[in-house]
């Protein structure tokens, strides 16, 4: 996320004046807003459709339940629903077929992406029309998931498209839209549309800013902090009017503010003794936290055991395998949910919830909620089944339930409701559909949470007990011990209650939970971007890395390229490596006598060269035998003559007769030559003193537009080309495999001074790890030159050299040194 200073940059920056910058903050305000108005009508859709087609299915089994009940045909009814279920789980995992990338929740995803790793596919149109059309047919196919979760990637794919104003699924629509055409930018407004995403499906918009600043964002300034709560503002706000006018024909009043909602919590006016929460139930709550931290972690360990089976087994098989297991997940939920609402469940008394004029419309709304909700499945009259209840609802209606039906369900049920959605919301999380986590956990936590209260009021007789607190706080505690979020997660929990009171008690039990659950492993959305390999960089090291420094972690065999290279010494260093970026140097040689001599500041590097001869020769012989590739029978004459008959290195007046030709303010050194064995110990050591750092996608935009000049000619007769023209092809640069070089003159020469940044953030070989991961981490960097006293180039440290499990490995090697 560094920027790259070039003359090109240069040029846009003297043109930029108060009013020009004025327009563009304006233009990213607006678009900042339409993020947020479009992932609030994502969330509408997915929440419209997954309403439909539940109350569609399930309206029509329990009709066919009721009656086959009479007369014995439930088998029929149980076709009936894996129907539906299976049906809309195979279509769920056909979608995923389509855009692979569109599986889980997608929050590991983005949470890579802000981190700085480029995940393929993550934010591209095709994900979030799967995501959001998959989450909708899985959610509604009876599986333990949630549609919060995708919601976060459905609004971080909005951030990242909509501002581009083009995209790689509709080509042919194009915009001549000239801003943010850079990863910093497309990377705040991806921030935005993750917390727009949160927002929406929480009715949280504060919650959504701090998720985007806790998990997501590893970069973050003052400036985005604002613009990021009007974009979830305007998500919330925009999802609460459309529903309120759709459910309630009430255009306006909002009243649903999220895909999400809670309920009002209230004690009955006729139980004088209940209180919401007092001070004794804070140390319950905080058992509660222990207790939710060890089921996370238990939860997340079988998970990854799972997701490691599947990665063996399944992933590597045909892509039929994934539908089938998807399939196979359905089926067996469906049967559990069906048998068990149909022989575990206890009939239990109706509670009497009957509230008063005074009571607000939201608390009319959910008692209404609560008691169409209800199942009567085989009980007589005035009881019903509490197993059916809570398993033949949607997932929103059962927290519901949890929440606010008063002390109707038997801790039997509770216990074996517990279980069975523990064990299949495991196994759920990581097949190949859409699939969010945070409504799974909150409905287990409830049922664990109303099981304490159960057992609190009736074997410990405390009856001030509220039971939906401690379902709250239960929810809380098996979420944190899951997810380990703090911050987000408290204020997200205190704004779908809008009960202010709950802040220190959830606030509590999510500390607990967490530092319990990291005792024994990360949580779960860390452990599946552990699986996949990413390079994620933590906020800090620990403390005992700095016993490293930076000549201890960087990479000191260098790819690098001179400030004027021949174009086929160019294609040949891009096509046999796949670095990201390449110093741009010059061989010292008026270092070479000083170093000879011994002078202390010019040798003190001696020992990061010494490692690096070997493999810089191997360099050369790789990029002179890839050159006989090059699409040019006069390149593969010229390579063949130049290994037949070795030119000796150049001398000192040669090089003096190339500068003065070209006018140049650096030498003109060409790397024509492999090293030969029977170079002195003065050749092997020639200093690289560094002027700059470009970029892969640079050099490749330089060869694609023919930007070079010849041999006779001057370097001021290379075309030049505006920072406009080296962005137009961001965010997919062309790859140096698909370029049609024919045309190109492999002799022909690129100036690259002009296109690299000179001026890169650079570290001293002493500096010591604590300092570099800082600057790396802050900064948003990709590449971190490691510089000496004298300027001279002596490795270079990315991001592969500041993960965890590299630095341990270089801090091993450092103790068998001592």
């Amino acid at each position: 996320y560094d920027r790259c200073i070039n003359d090109p940059y240069l040029e846009v920056l003297e043109s930029m004046d108060n009013k020009k910058a004025q327009r563009y903050e304006a233009v990213k305000w607006v678009l900042v807003f339409a993020i947020g108005v479009c992932t609030g009508l994502v969330g509408l859709f997915v929440d419209f459709f997954v309403r439909l087609f539940t109350q569609l299915k399930f309206r029509l089994v329990e009709s066919s339940v009721e009656e086959c009940s009479e007369k014995g045909c439930l088998a029929l009814s149980l076709l009936e629903l894996l129907g539906f279920n299976l049906t809309f789980v195979f279509l769920a995992s056909l979608l995923v077929l389509i855009q692979p990338v569109a599986a889980g929740s997608g929050i590991p995803e983005i949470k890579c992406y802000l981190n700085g790793v480029k995940v393929p596919g993550v934010v591209r149109l095709r994900t979030v029309v799967c995501k959001a059309m998959g989450v909708l047919f899985s959610v509604a196919g009876g599986l333990f998931v949630g549609k919060e979760g995708p919601m976060i990637h459905s609004g971080a794919v909005v951030g990242a498209g909509l501002p581009q104003f083009q995209s790689i699924s509709l080509r042919k629509i194009q915009f001549n839209f000239p801003y943010f055409r850079s990863d910093r930018d497309k990377r705040d407004f991806v921030s935005a549309g993750a917390a727009a995403g949160v927002a929406a499906a929480f009715g949280a918009p504060i919650g959504g800013t701090l998720f985007s600043l806790e998990e997501g964002s590893s970069f973050w300034n003052q400036g985005l902090t604002w613009k990021v709560l009007f974009c979830s503002m305007a998500a919330t706000f925009t999802l609460n009017f459309f529903r309120s006018g759709i459910q309630f024909g009430s255009w306006g009043s909002f009243q649903l503010p999220g895909l999400l909602n809670f309920g009002e919590f209230k004690c009955s006016e006729s139980d004088k003794k209940c209180h919401l929460w007092t001070a004794v139930d804070l140390g319950f709550f905080i058992l509660m936290g222990i207790v939710g931290g060890l089921l996370g972690a238990t939860f997340n360990c079988l998970n990854k055991r799972l997701a490691k089976y599947r990665m063996r087994n399944v992933h590597p098989k045909p892509k039929l395998v994934r539908v089938l297991e998807s399939l196979l997940v359905s089926l067996t939920t469906t049967v559990v949910v069906f048998v068990a609402s149909m022989v575990l469940g206890e009939c239990r008394q109706m509670a009497s919830t009957t509230p008063s004029g005074n009571d607000t419309l939201s608390l009319q709304d959910t008692s209404e909620d609560i008691n169409s909700s209800i199942k009567t499945f085989f009980c007589p009259n005035e009881t019903y089944n509490d197993m059916a209840t809570l398993f033949f609802n949607p997932q929103e209606s059962a927290i519901l339930q949890l929440f606010h039906q008063d002390g109707t369900f038997s801790p039997v049920t509770l216990s074996l409701f517990f279980l069975l959605y523990f064990l299949l919301s495991c196994w759920t999380y990581g097949i190949s559909v859409p699939s969010g986590l945070f409504v799974p956990s909150l409905l287990c936590g409830a049922a664990f949470g109303r099981l304490v209260a159960n057992l609190l009021k009736s074997y410990i007789g405390l009856d001030h007990i509220y039971s939906g607190t401690f379902a709250l706080i239960g929810a809380a505690a098996f979420l944190g011990g899951v997810v380990r979020m703090t911050i987000s997660l408290t204020v997200i929990l205190i704004e779908s209650t809008n009960e202010i009171t709950y802040g220190l008690p959830i606030m509590v039990t999510l500390m607990v939970a967490k530092w319990t659950g990291d005792f024994f492993n990360k949580g779960i959305y860390d452990i599946h971007v552990n699986l996949r390999g990413v390079p994620l960089l933590e906020w800090e090291t620990e403390v005992e890395m700095d016993k490293l420094r930076a000549s201890d972690i960087m990479e000191p065999n260098l790819t690098y390229v001179y400030p004027h290279t021949r174009i086929q010494s160019l294609v040949s260093i891009l096509r046999t490596t796949v670095h990201h970026a390449f110093p741009v140097v010059t061989e010292n040689r008026g270092n070479e006598r000083e170093f000879m001599k011994g002078n202390q500041l010019i040798s003190n590097n001696i020992k990061f060269k010494k490692s690096s001869i070997l493999t810089r020769a191997g360099e050369q012989r790789k990029r002179s035998q890839s050159m006989k590739s090059y699409p040019s029978s006069e390149l593969r004459n010229m390579c063949d003559e130049h290994i037949a008959t070795e030119e000796p290195p150049e001398k000192e007046d040669l090089l003096q007769q190339m500068l003065e030709r070209r006018y140049t303010p650096y030498p003109n050194l060409y790397p024509d030559q492999s090293p030969s064995e029977e170079w002195t110990m003065e050749e092997r050591f020639r200093p690289l003193t560094f002027h700059g750092l470009i970029l892969r996608s640079q050099l490749v935009t330089l060869l694609d537009r023919g930007v070079c000049y010849s041999e006779s000619q001057s370097s001021a007769s290379q075309p030049r080309l505006s920072h406009a023209e080296m962005s137009e092809d961001y965010p997919r640069y062309p790859d140096i495999h698909d370029l049609d070089l024919t045309l190109l003159n492999p002799r022909m020469i690129v100036d690259v001074t002009p296109y690299m940044n000179p001026s890169p953030f650079t570290v001293s070989p002493n500096t010591h790890v604590s300092q570099v991961f800082n600057l790396f981490r802050t900064m948003g960097l990709r590449h971190l030159p490691v510089v000496n006293a004298v300027g001279e180039i002596v490795g270079i440290i990315t991001r592969h050299n500041l993960t965890h499990e590299f630095l341990q490995a270089r801090l091993r090697q450092h103790y068998q040194t001592i």
